[in-house]
C-alpha cells in the first residue's frame, strides 16, 4: 500500500483550519467557505470516515464583532475576542452541517485536559462517545480563560494532540499555501512544493521558514512540529491549501494534494510504544492465571475480576503495572479507576461495581486500547 493509499483508507481523520482561511485575513467569518469544507466533510461522512474538527477563527470573529481592526496584545481584551467569536463560530458550522441532518458538538480543551491523565482519559471518552453517536465535533482551545503559561500554543498543535487523544489515523492541516515548499513560495515563486517526506525529517524545518500572518498564532513551522506529534501516535499529515477545490474529497480520493507527511507507524502500535516508554509506572495489579491467559492470548481488557491485589498509591488516569501471581510484568496500562476504588472491586463481577463505588464506572479497570503487553 502506498503512503497516499494509506490516507485513501483512513477512517478517522482531525480536520485542523486555520484563522486566516475562516476570517478571509480577519474580513470576518467566510461563510462561502465555511458552506464548502462542510459540504465536504458531509460527503466524507457518508462515506464511513470519522471527523473531529480543531477550528481556528474565535479570536478573529471576536474581533470583528467587536469592532477591533488588530489583534489585541492584552490577555484579558485576547480572552474577551475569543468568548465573543466562540458564539459566532460556532454558531456557522452548526447551521452549515444542519443541511445535512449532521449534529455538531462543542469541546473546549486546555492544557490540563491533555497533560493531567485523569482529565486526559475523561476528554478521550468524551470524543470517542460523540464519534460513535456520528457528532461532528468542534473543538478549539478554551482561549476564553487560558493563560498563556499554560496554553498550547496554536492550533496546530492542539489538533496533533487531539489526533493522539482519539487515535486518529489523519491529520488535514488546512492552510493558506498549499503544502510545504522548498523554499518560502513568497520570496522565491519558483520554489517546489515537496509532495510527500518523512514527519520526522530534520530538514523539513529549515524549508519551513518562520512566519505567521496576522490573525494567526502559528505558521509552517508550527505545522510541522504538528505532524511529528500526530506521528507519535501513528497519524500521517497533510498539508494542504484550504482554498483547493474540493480539497477535502481529494485527499480522500487519495489524489496528490498538499504535502503528505508520513508517520511510519500504526496508529495502535505507535501508542501503545509511547504508554510502554514515556509515562512512569505508579502502582500495580497483581493478575490471576485466567486474567493473565485473557490479555496475553485473546488481547482482551483487564477486568476487576481477574485481579487479586492492588499495590501502591495510583490515581485515575495513572500508569501502572499488570503483573502475575510471581511478580512478573505481563503488561501495563492507564487505569480507569484510583488504588482506593479499584481495591473495592478488584475479584468481583463488573455488575457489581455501582454496589460497590455508589456509581456506574467503565467495566474495565484497564482498557485494551489503553493498554500494552511487556
Amino acid at each position: 500500500m502506498t503512503a497516499r493509499e494509506s490516507i485513501k483508507n483512513a477512517k478517522r481523520w482531525v480536520i485542523k483550519i486555520g484563522s486566516a482561511l475562516l476570517t478571509a485575513d480577519g474580513k470576518g467569518l467566510d461563510v462561502a467557505a465555511i458552506t464548502s469544507w462542510v459540504a465536504q466533510m458531509a460527503e466524507l461522512r457518508q462515506r464511513g470516515i470519522e471527523l473531529v474538527l480543531v477550528s481556528s477563527g474565535a479570536v478573529a470573529e471576536g474581533m470583528t464583532r467587536l469592532g477591533w481592526a488588530e489583534r489585541p496584545h492584552s490577555l484579558s481584551n485576547l480572552q474577551a475576542a475569543a468568548a465573543v467569536g466562540q458564539m459566532g463560530l460556532v454558531q456557522a458550522y452548526e447551521s452549515a452541517f444542519q443541511e445535512y441532518g449532521l449534529h455538531t458538538a462543542q469541546v473546549l480543551l486546555g492544557h490540563d485536559d491533555i497533560s493531567a491523565r485523569d482529565r486526559y482519559l475523561n476528554a478521550r471518552g468524551t470524543l470517542t462517545t460523540l464519534i460513535k453517536l456520528g457528532v461532528i465535533t468542534v473543538v478549539n482551545e478554551n482561549d476564553s480563560v487560558v493563560t498563556d503559561e499554560i496554553r498550547f500554543g496554536d492550533n496546530d498543535t492542539l489538533a496533533a494532540l487531539v489526533a493522539n487523544l482519539i487515535d486518529a489515523d489523519a491529520l488535514i492541516i488546512l492552510t493558506d499555501q498549499n503544502g510545504l515548499y522548498e523554499r518560502d513560495p513568497r520570496e522565491d515563486p519558483a520554489a517546489a512544493l515537496i509532495p510527500m517526506a518523512n514527519a520526522g525529517d530534520s530538514r523539513l524545518e529549515q524549508m519551513a521558514g518562520a512566519g505567521s500572518g496576522a490573525m494567526g498564532r502559528g505558521g509552517m513551522v508550527t505545522k510541522l512540529r504538528a505532524a511529528k506529534l500526530a506521528a507519535r501516535s501513528g497519524a500521517s499529515t497533510v498539508i494542504a491549501g484550504g482554498a483547493v477545490e474540493q480539497v477535502l474529497t481529494r485527499i480522500a480520493a487519495g489524489e496528490p494534494v498538499g504535502t503528505l507527511l508520513v508517520s511510519g507507524q500504526q496508529p495502535l502500535v505507535a501508542r501503545k510504544q509511547w504508554l510502554a516508554g514515556m509515562l512512569p509506572l505508579s502502582g500495580s495489579l497483581v493478575l490471576d492465571d485466567g486474567a493473565v491467559e485473557a490479555l496475553k492470548v485473546s488481547g482482551k481488557s483487564l477486568l476487576p475480576v481477574g485481579v487479586k491485589a492492588v499495590r501502591g498509591s495510583f490515581e485515575r488516569g495513572e500508569l501502572v503495572a499488570c503483573v502475575n501471581a510471581a511478580g512478573i510484568e505481563v503488561a501495563r496500562g492507564l487505569v480507569n479507576y484510583g488504588a482506593g476504588e479499584a481495591a473495592k472491586i478488584i475479584g468481583a463481577s463488573s455488575l457489581n461495581i455501582e454496589a460497590s463505588l455508589g456509581y456506574q464506572g467503565e467495566k474495565e479497570l484497564i482498557h485494551r486500547d489503553n493498554m500494552v503487553l511487556i
